[in-house]
């Protein structure tokens, strides 16, 4: 099965002896190579949707189908995998090692995959280059800016060959231009292909998607189609 799919997909948690549902029978399908925006308010459950698809979270019932991986059937070492090889994953706060390079980062998902180091570095260095960082391979994440950190962040989502990138507020630690050039790069990965989910606030951001779905109280439904 191409792209997306969510069947009847609820998550619930217990909080002070109390049961509550994060997600409420989401039916959700987002085709593949899209590029679509999930917004919502702080505790509406977008981040609970964005991790179930990327395999960090599993639902309470339903059924969850990402690129032909039914990940209800995948034991946890599978699912490690699956977000491994077909989830990019990119994060607000970067998430690079302090004490690694901006290659080394790079290369750490080509690592838990068993790629050979030779590979790994080549790898790396054609992910920064695929950034604009070729040049920045052997700076630490302090000898950069933010806007080059989440740079360093987009290569290694890239490092795998994902079909999915899920950006969790790539844009909320950079300033606007900083922010600008992000969103361009995701764009032109989802040109090459690439499904592209982007959680965000900001409207500006959102506006760049195919496709707005808005979370609200653990239901999904669809915001406006983006011009």
């Amino acid at each position: 099965m191409n792209g997306i799919d969510l069947r009847q997909v609820t998550r619930s948690y217990q909080l002070g002896g109390e049961s509550f549902d994060a997600l409420h029978q989401v039916d959700l399908h987002i085709d593949k190579g899209s590029f679509v925006a999930i917004t919502g308010p702080s505790g509406s459950g977008k981040s609970t949707l964005a991790n179930i698809i990327g395999g960090l979270d599993r639902p309470t019932s339903g059924s969850v189908n990402v690129d032909g991986n039914d990940l209800a059937k995948l034991n946890d070492s599978d699912l490690s995998n699956f977000r491994n090889r077909t989830i990019g994953f990119i994060f607000q706060s970067f998430n690079l090692k302090a004490d690694s390079t901006a290659v080394e980062n790079v290369a750490l998902p080509l690592i838990f995959a068993g790629i050979a180091p030779k590979l790994r570095k080549a790898r790396a260095l054609e992910c920064l280059d695929r950034v604009g960082l070729g040049d920045r391979a052997n700076h630490l994440p302090n000898q950069l800016s933010g806007g080059q950190r989440q740079r360093v962040a987009i290569a290694r989502a890239l490092a795998n060959h994902p079909s999915v990138i899920l950006a969790d507020e790539p844009t909320g630690n950079l300033d606007s231009a900083r922010g600008k050039e992000v969103i361009e790069i995701l764009s032109e990965l989802n040109r090459d292909g690439i499904t592209l989910l982007v959680i965000t606030h900001d409207l500006d951001v959102a506006s760049h998607a195919q496709r707005i779905i808005e979370v609200h109280d653990g239901a999904v439904r669809e915001g406006r189609v983006a011009s």
